[in-house]
């Protein structure tokens, strides 16, 4: 069987952002054959808690320089956040969109206070215009969830946190446990590192809970245990190839996105290293 190095993949990759200008010139010379989708078909896109520590602007401008359009917005003061007003939160939501990029959900949003702040979550994504909020909420909260997505027609992906995450959300397998007899708009989002950290192969929890899956986080992790240790696509531990293969087996919809949780200050390198290296596993499952 014939080994493929991760510098292949990078290479297949095409090192995202560093690529677009030689293509760009390329496609002056001659005339260029159609393109195919490099993702096959998934959204592919940046949680923008990715960029949390930088400006609206500068997170924009780095989910466009690694060549992605579709974004989680995390709810941080410097993206779009509770605390703004409905205009704002309009305002800051139109910067994306004018940029050509794609809301899709917004979070991850705690869900604990009980009914009145949940219900602030729900007009906050109901005003920024996305079909999905990425939450965390309690046990106890979820039958509120069960009304509210009802009357905003919204749905949620509940987000598991890995072992550290006891008495609420562990792995995929623990939400899906307490959401399935509730609207199947009550459903989930799977972190893959969390997922495998809390001893759960994520392409396997993929295939299983697929009918409510309507989010994933996609990253690399160094180690398991109970700390995460973030680190770029194809240098940690995951078994990448096989969750892109369970997402393209049940024809996913939802946002495929990437949450670097690494060089928080500067996350764009390693952030484009990860989307040449899962481009590059892509290639390799046409």
């Amino acid at each position: 069987m014939t080994t493929i190095s991760r510098r292949d993949l990078l290479k297949a990759g095409a090192l995202t952002a560093a690529s677009i200008p030689v293509a760009n010139a390329l496609s002056f010379a001659a005339p260029a054959p159609e393109e195919t989708d490099p993702w096959l078909g998934l959204k592919i896109g940046v949680a923008t808690y990715t960029f949390r520590e930088l400006p609206i602007e500068e997170a924009i401008k780095g989910v466009q320089r690694v060549g992605l359009k579709y974004v989680s917005i995390k709810n941080v003061k410097n993206h779009i956040d509770l605390s703004h007003t409905t205009e704002e939160r309009k305002q800051r939501a139109k910067m994306f969109r004018d940029a050509g990029l794609v809301p899709l959900s917004v979070g991850n949003v705690s869900m604990r206070a009980g009914e009145a702040e949940i219900r602030k979550a729900f007009e906050y994504a109901r005003d920024i215009g996305v079909p999905t909020i990425v939450c965390a909420p309690s046990h106890d909260a979820i039958p509120i969830l069960d009304k509210m997505v009802k009357e905003f027609d919204l749905k949620l992906a509940i987000h598991n946190h890995g072992p550290e995450d006891k008495g609420f959300f562990p792995s995929p397998y623990d939400v899906w446990q307490a959401v399935e007899k509730y609207d199947k708009r009550i459903g989930l989002c799977i972190d893959v590192g969390h997922t495998a950290r809390a001893g759960v192969d994520p392409a396997e929890a993929i295939l299983k809970c697929r009918e409510r899956l309507y989010d994933l986080h996609m990253k690399d992790i160094s180690a398991m245990g109970n700390r995460n240790t973030a680190i770029e696509s194809g240098r940690g531990i995951l078994d990448s190839k096989s969750i892109l293969a369970a997402l393209l087996k049940i024809k996913y919809q939802g946002l495929v996105g990437f949450e670097y949780e690494k060089d928080s200050k500067d996350p764009t390198p390693g952030l484009a290293e990860s989307v040449g290296y899962i481009k590059g596993l892509l290639a390799g499952l046409k």
